[in-house]
């Protein structure tokens, strides 16, 4: 009995590999009885590789399959589906998990919306970030450095400086530590202006 896990890392190629499939393709050529023990945490792991891989829809036909088991989704497994649709720009396919998260009776957390901001951002759907934003502090979220990130980057993406530098205001006035990366993005969102 092995466990279901995968790990997903990059070849000389280009091409992406899945060790989990070698190793159970390994024991199958042995004759090794293989019998799969899927849980919550390899699913999640599955889907997490499946986003670094840039396969969003692997990643959300994953969380199909676990709909449709014993082993219901987590926040994490959600978080990891949205993830992936950002990676990929499907920002539409991120508020789709949004929503069928909550209609699961899951509570998204300061991950799953900055993944969602960072989602409608690569979309280039600055205001919708900036309302995932807002709508943060509504649920009583406090957004990270992370979710001003995702905000701010929405903002340069679509060359919008002056929201982008009320976001580093605001950042300042809640008390969020400001690094590097999000006073670079704000400044590269006045160079495209």
């Amino acid at each position: 009995t092995i466990l279901l896990s995968v790990h997903a890392k990059r070849m000389g190629d280009g091409r992406w590999h899945f060790t989990f499939w070698q190793r159970y393709r390994e024991r199958e050529a042995e004759g090794t009885n293989v019998k799969l023990l899927p849980s919550v945490i390899s699913y999640n792991a599955s889907i997490s590789a499946c986003g670094k891989c840039g396969q969003w829809k692997l990643a959300g036909d994953l969380l199909a399959v676990m709909q449709n088991t014993e082993i219901l989704p987590n926040v994490i497994s959600y978080n990891a589906a949205i993830n992936a649709c950002a990676k990929c720009k499907e920002w539409q396919q991120a508020l789709g998990l949004l929503v069928a998260m909550q209609n699961s009776d899951l509570m998204p957390d300061v991950i799953s919306s900055s993944a969602v901001i960072n989602a409608c951002g690569r979309g280039e759907q600055w205001q919708r970030a900036l309302y995932f934003l807002v709508a943060m502090s509504e649920d009583a979220l406090k957004p990270s450095v992370i979710s001003y990130t995702a905000a701010i980057s929405a903002c340069e993406t679509c060359a919008q400086w002056q929201p982008a530098l009320g976001l580093l205001l605001q950042m300042q006035m809640a008390d969020v530590a400001r690094d590097a990366i999000v006073v670079n993005a704000a400044v590269s969102a006045c160079g495209k202006a």
